[in-house]
């Protein structure tokens, strides 16, 4: 039946129309792209990045097409003149030769065009090994195996391994290919007694055949090289099996290959199949035996009965060349010999510890979100990011620091005007010493509030403080903004008095304009949103702002970088800037050991999910090359070029001139807020538990092998505990800012080791020092010094987590101290304050442990005084259970849990005003102070269970703290408690 000519039109117009619209979505996300790259100064990454993949998709399709679908007209082009026929009879090829024959070019076409589409993009996405291998520098080190500079392995290898597979897929499926084709013509039949071919289909695959056999010459010739990364041995790298087995046989093995292909060559001009079967079986007996089983025979009965002293000068190797991959090959490590007992030091006159971080960004940023968030579409980064900045008298005091970012309307207003238009950005820079809180136990903020406000602000002069970018912006994936200057309607800041919003316009240089109505259309396109093109708010003025997070605002940028998982902002030049720390990897590096990059970097950040997770990828090479900003306002992106000496920085500088700056322009602000990276040092830190080892006989008996230690804070001990950065004096230095880490034994829980980094760029940047713990003296390990925090006090803390609060522990910060390590651990008490506000921790004892010394109090300093002077607490036995002495004195007693009662209860009323009276929580605090000395002075022990009143069941309100103090501080500012803004 014929169909009418009109519904035979509709099917091509209606394959034509999904053209189209296909062909306008994929130039829309091209277009914008490039809009977007255009916008942010960038645009030869992208014609760069694009062109390369152009090129290497159009080589990759042509060359597979050209091979295989060569190799098939020819199988075609060579069929038998009479068909099946000639040898005698038809088969079951017949009736799929006659299926296909009538269809053969369609076939053809489709089949060559998915062959091209499937290798083209696989090749094109290669595009980094090509790069790298026409721009490859050099690093200046021959290789300890074949003496080649470590570049032919970084950026040689990689790519002719690449070339080689791409050539073995070509060559297999041209034979695949080939063998069909004649089979379907009648090139040859699998007949008894066994296989009859034409002369064309033998000698077109005995050539095949050929190729193959020689490109597997050149490959193991090729593999030779690869042994530099072999997993043979003890360790990465090659092995003794692989330079006295291995590299002979690959050797030998290219020898039989290129006879082997020769073999197969000279069956296209000797007819039968002698020589090609020949050519096989020895191919495969001797990739068998000498390939398999000799270097087998060598490890087992050579290496391994002796492996230590085999093994010897390739462990050398190893450990030398890991320690320079992973940069830490000028590690200072240095006998610490640590005294345990506080007895026996002098602390006079050492004020290391004096101004030590207290505050705890993974704790506080509940408690700046709801002290400083203002309005509940407004939220902190989780965690906070520590910096430094000068106080009053121009000293640099570690800070907590995070920016008031915009979290989007509530639920029942999420339309798109109020998504796209209205809330667009944050706004505010705040800050707090680390080292002082206020008389509340409350951060002392010196950098707060809406408009800014505080001695930070002027200090450095903030001129700009809205946030149009940042690390919580990836909620929404895009704003406009700019619109009507005449008639804004972005949300700014609350009006003084607290009544209505001021309202700003946009009038940054970033974003990409989307006035002309091609932009527009691209963009809805993009994103699926009509009210792009239809709004009547989106003028000739608007820009649209997007990909907002900084962290992925570099990635697009600098595709070829890996990143930090942890940006931070400062204030630089009167700006706030978000700074990300690059890093330049390889695998490739030989002889280093290859250690999945998330394993490295896991510890209880990550698994909280609170900072980004390293992707799991391998690497044995890292530096970090770039230190990238990116405004927090108008979205700029700079790269800063830190590490000169990289060659593979050097390499992507060769490949996109221009792109990444020289250090020499970074300005003296942004230099003072450099800082170590964390997930580099998390790298090193992993690196350095084992290869802190340089003796090869000591590195193979492990028995000086190191571990972080887990979280000792956390519930799962055995997630790592995270490093941190605070100023710290290594003996014999000043106070530097620094990124700490400790190490403890692979057996048992003592301290092993403490390492510090220098994280001043001002100063000895990335010296990196380790105090390894005398074996003889005994030193607490964190997880030690956590026990025997909860042990000793646990009566005590147990009371301030009563009723409403509960207890939190902060960072337990290790340092050097008085010719020892101590340990330092502020306690938090999580309260539920009134108004509708979510539970946040407020600072109330500081925890200070040396040797076998503990002591709890207010402030730093008494905790000090309990453990060096006075009263010194003695640590109990491992296994030694808190005695709970008999109350001596029951009206006293008695008097005191009353009072305790009364302060708490009024305490808690305080917090429960909405909102929250300040003035009179401070009050009852002191007396709940007060109340805790007269218990204290009632019973030897503070325990709850000197009374049955007293127990924390039995009577929550005998908390001496379920909320804070009157003055828990570090170093109390004497100012009263500032009153939280509300949340809305």
């Amino acid at each position: 039946m014929r169909l009418p000519r009109r519904p035979r039109l509709l099917l091509p117009v209606a394959i034509a129309l999904v053209a189209i619209v296909a062909l306008f979505f994929l130039f829309s996300g091209i277009y914008t792209d490039y809009l977007w790259f255009d916008a942010t100064g960038f645009t030869s990454v992208f014609s760069g990045v694009l062109l390369t993949q152009i090129v290497l998709f159009l080589v990759g399709a042509l060359l597979m097409v050209g091979i295989a679908g060569g190799n098939m007209l020819l199988a075609f082009r060579t069929r038998p003149m009479f068909g099946p026929a000639i040898f005698g009879g038809g088969s079951g090829a017949d009736r799929y030769r006659m299926a296909l024959d009538p269809h053969r070019k369609l076939i053809f076409i489709v089949g060559m065009g998915l062959l091209a589409l499937f290798s083209g993009s696989s090749f094109s996405g290669q595009w980094e090994t090509w790069i790298k291998f026409i721009n490859g520098a050099e690093f200046g080190q021959p290789d300890k195996l074949f003496g080649y500079d470590i570049s032919f392995f970084t950026f040689d290898y990689p790519f002719i391994r690449m070339v080689l597979n791409f050539l073995f897929t070509a060559v297999i499926i041209s034979i695949a290919l080939a063998a069909i084709t004649h089979y379907l013509y009648g090139g040859f039949r699998l007949q008894s007694p066994g296989v009859h071919a034409s002369r064309a289909a033998r000698v077109h695959l005995s050539a095949l055949l050929g190729v193959f056999v020689l490109l597997k010459s050149v490959a193991y010739y090729i593999d030779r090289f690869g042994l530099v990364f072999s997993d043979r041995g003890f360790v990465h790298g090659a092995s003794y099996t692989d330079v006295n087995a291995v590299l002979p046989a690959k050797n030998i093995l290219a020898i039989i290959a290129l006879i082997c292909a020769a073999l197969f060559f000279a069956g296209v001009v000797r007819p039968g199949g002698m020589l090609p079967g020949v050519s096989f079986g020895l191919l495969v007996l001797s990739a068998i035996l000498i390939g398999g089983v000799y270097p087998a025979l060598v490890e087992q009965f050579q290496v391994k009965p002796n492996q230590q002293g085999k093994e010897s000068a390739y462990i050398q190797r190893n450990i030398e060349a890991t320690r320079q991959a992973y940069n830490v090959d000028k590690t200072e490590v240095e006998t610490y010999n640590a005294q345990a007992d506080p007895t026996k030091v002098q602390t006079n006159g050492d004020t290391s510890v004096s101004g030590v971080r207290l505050l705890d960004p993974a704790l506080v940023s509940s408690t700046y979100e709801q002290t400083q968030r203002i309005r509940g579409f407004y939220n902190f980064a989780d965690p906070l990011d520590v910096d430094r900045y000068p106080d009053g008298s121009g000293k640099l005091i570690d800070h907590i620091v995070g920016v008031r970012e915009i979290a989007g309307p509530e639920a029942s207003q999420n339309n798109w005007i109020n998504r796209a238009l209205v809330y667009t950005h944050g706004y505010g820079f705040v800050a707090a010493p680390g080292n002082q809180v206020d008389s509340s136990g409350l951060p002392a903020y010196d950098a707060k509030d809406m408009p800014v406000t505080g001695p930070l602000v002027t200090s450095t002069g903030l001129k700009e403080p809205r946030v149009y970018y940042g690390e919580n912006m990836g909620t929404t994936e895009y704003v406009i903004a700019g619109g009507n200057p005449s008639r804004p309607q972005e949300l700014d800041y609350p009006k003084t008095g607290g009544t209505g919003q001021e309202n700003t316009t946009y009038t940054g240089k970033g974003g990409v304009p989307v006035g002309s109505f091609l932009n527009r259309l691209v963009y809805a396109a993009k994103y699926g949103e009509a009210n792009i093109v239809l709004s009547g708010d989106v003028n000739d003025n608007s820009k649209i702002l997007y990909v907002r997070n900084p962290r992925d605002r570099v990635q697009k940028v600098a595709p070829f970088l890996t990143l930090d998982g942890n940006p931070y902002p400062a204030i630089i030049d009167g700006r706030i800037q978000w700074i990300v720390d690059g890093y330049t990897t390889s695998n490739d590096y030989p002889y280093s050991q290859s250690e999945s990059l998330d394993d490295m970097t896991r510890d209880t950040s990550t698994d909280r999910r609170v900072i980004a997770q390293q992707p799991s990828d391998k690497i044995n090479y890292i530096r970090n090359s770039v230190k990238a900003t990116v405004d927090a306002y108008d979205g700029t992106v700079k790269l800063y070029a830190w590490d000169n000496n990289d060659p593979v920085l050097k390499t992507w500088s060769n490949a996109f001139p221009g792109v990444i700056r020289p250090a020499a322009e970074m300005s003296a602000d942004l230099r003072q807020h450099v800082r170590y990276p964390e997930d580099l040092f998390k790298v090193q830190r992993y690196t350095l538990s084992r290869y802190h080892i340089t003796d090869p006989a000591a590195f193979y008996s492990g028995q000086d092998f190191w571990n972080v230690p887990g979280d000792p804070t956390q519930n799962n001990k055995n997630i790592k505990q995270p490093p941190y950065y605070l100023t710290t004096t290594m003996p014999g230095g000043t106070p530097t800012f620094s990124l700490t880490t400790t190490f403890v034994p692979r057996q048992g829980p003592n301290l092993a080791a403490f390492m510090a980094v220098d994280s001043s760029a001002g100063g000895d940047y990335g010296r990196m020092r380790i105090l390894r713990m005398p074996s003889s003296t005994p030193i607490p390990g964190p997880g030690q010094a956590q026990n025997a925090f909860q042990s000793r006090f646990a009566g005590e803390l147990n009371l301030l987590g009563v009723g409403a609060s509960s207890v939190r522990y902060g960072n337990l910060l290790t340092l050097p101290y008085a010719g020892g390590l101590v340990y330092i651990e502020p306690v938090y008490i999580q309260v539920a304050a009134g108004g509708g506000q979510e539970p946040y921790p407020i600072l109330q004892r500081v925890l200070v442990s040396f040797g076998t010394k503990i002591g709890v109090a207010r402030n730093l300093e008494e905790a000090l005084a309990q453990v060096f002077g006075g009263e010194q607490q003695q640590q109990p036995a491992e296994n030694e259970q808190t005695q709970t002495q008999p109350n001596q004195s029951s009206g006293a007693l008695n008097t005191a849990i009353g009072n305790a009662k009364k302060a708490y209860a009024d305490a808690q009323k305080a917090l429960q005003a909405s909102p929250p009276d300040w003035d009179a929580y401070g009050d009852a605090q002191k007396r709940l102070e007060e109340a805790l000395k007269a218990l204290e002075g009632a019973n030897a022990q503070p325990a709850p269970s000197a009374s049955p009143s007293a127990s924390p069941s039995a009577s929550p309100s005998a908390s001496p703290s379920a909320s804070p103090s009157a003055s828990p501080s570090v170093s109390p500012t004497g100012s009263p408690p500032p009153s939280p803004s509300p949340t809305g």
